[in-house]
C-alpha cells in the first residue's frame, strides 16, 4: 500500500473512532485528496462530500468564498483556503475539512507566488489551521505532496495535534 493510501486508512480509522465526517475543497489537487479518502473500503460512513473548485467563480459559488478575496489577495492565499474549508463545512455538514489552493505547474506561478505554492486549511468546526507550503518537483509531484500534507494533517486534527506543524 502507497504512502497516500496509508494515510487515507489511517484518517478513515481515526474518523470511524470518532463517529465523525471530513470534506473536501480542493483547487490544484482536482479531486485528488477525495479520491485517496474514497479509494480505502467503507469510506462512505466518514466521507461526507468533496468540492473540486477550481476557478474563482466556483470557489465563490460552490463555497461562499468572497469574490473580494480574490482580487486584494488572490487565489493562492490563507483567507481563501480559510474561507474554502467553513464554506464546505457549512454545506457539507462534515465537522472536519480540508482546503487547498496552489501553483501545480508548470506555469502560474509568480516571484510571490511560484510554483509549487500551495496554502493548505483544516477545521474541525471549532479550530482553523493553515500553512503555506512549497513544494518541489514537477506538477504531479506538487499534487501528490499536496494530498499527503493534507491527509496528514486531517490525521493530526484528529488526534488534537497541529495540523499544520508537519
Amino acid at each position: 500500500m502507497d504512502s497516500i493510501s496509508q494515510l487515507a486508512a489511517q484518517l478513515g480509522r481515526q474518523l470511524q473512532d470518532a463517529g465523525a465526517q471530513v470534506t473536501t475543497a480542493e483547487s490544484c489537487t482536482g479531486g485528488g485528496i477525495a479520491e485517496a479518502i474514497t479509494r480505502i473500503p467503507g469510506s462512505s460512513a466518514w466521507f461526507e462530500a468533496g468540492y473540486v473548485t477550481y476557478s474563482n467563480a466556483q470557489k465563490s459559488k460552490q463555497l461562499g468564498v468572497s469574490a473580494e478575496l480574490f482580487a486584494t489577495v488572490g487565489a493562492v492565499s490563507r483567507e481563501v483556503v480559510e474561507a474554502m474549508v467553513r464554506g464546505a463545512q457549512a454545506h457539507s455538514g462534515a465537522r472536519y475539512a480540508v482546503a487547498v489552493s496552489g501553483v501545480a505547474g508548470p506555469d502560474g506561478g509568480s516571484p510571490e507566488k511560484p510554483v509549487g505554492t500551495v496554502w493548505l486549511a483544516w477545521g474541525d468546526g471549532e479550530r482553523l489551521y493553515s500553512v503555506r507550503k512549497q513544494f518541489a518537483g514537477d506538477r504531479q509531484e506538487v499534487r501528490r505532496q499536496t494530498v499527503e500534507t493534507a491527509l496528514a494533517g486531517l490525521s493530526r486534527l484528529l488526534a488534537e495535534e497541529n495540523p499544520s506543524a508537519g
